[in-house]
């Protein structure tokens, strides 16, 4: 089965990396289900119903987003607590659909991977940071498997920009084995 990728991201014409990603697994139409959620639904009322039933249609699930305020943006905190809801992705009526269901996370962050460190800047690693959402997917029994994460470098100066270009290319790639090896 295809795997769903659900993308939050407010700006995706400004972006980058998850421009980069969406145009890179765009690519294989076979295997990827590429779902924007802001543009899917800008006025931010989710349908529900669709959604889990989107879910349903595909294998596994890839939650992509950038880290904002050490967390995802808005709409997607939004849609996973409309779309996970007792009964279907958790409880005890029912609450199978995410049972066993692979599920990964795709971050892009600004900063240096050295920041997100014990030692570095904001004292914890981007796989501490991020445990509430593996902790929401333990919990709907969902089979979690880690995060892909491009690490970003603010302060960058124009010497930097093609090397940068090289490494978002071989991001968008890796983004695609780590999808195809979840």
């Amino acid at each position: 089965m295809k795997t769903l990728v659900i993308v939050a991201h407010p700006n995706i014409e400004t972006s980058v990396v998850n421009k980069r990603w969406i145009e890179e697994l765009k690519q294989y139409p076979e295997k990827y289900t590429v779902h924007e959620l802001y543009k899917d639904y800008p006025d931010g009322k989710i349908d529900i119903e669709k959604e889990q039933k989107l879910i349903e249609s595909h294998g596994s699930l890839v939650l992509q987003f950038p880290i904002y305020w050490f967390n995802c943006p808005s709409v997607l905190k939004e849609w996973l607590d409309e779309v996970f809801t007792y009964g279907w992705a958790f409880g005890s009526n029912g609450g199978d659909h995410l049972q066993n269901r692979k599920v990964a996370l795709a971050v892009s962050a600004g900063a240096k991977q050295s920041d997100y460190s014990e030692n570095g800047k904001y004292r914890h690693t981007l796989e501490q940071i991020l445990i509430p959402f593996e902790t929401t997917l333990f919990y709907c029994d969902a089979d979690y498997r880690s995060i892909y994460a491009f690490y970003g470098n603010e302060g960058a100066t124009e010497e930097d920009i093609e090397p940068e270009k090289n490494e978002l290319t071989k991001s968008a790639r890796g983004l695609v084995k780590f999808i195809d090896n979840l």
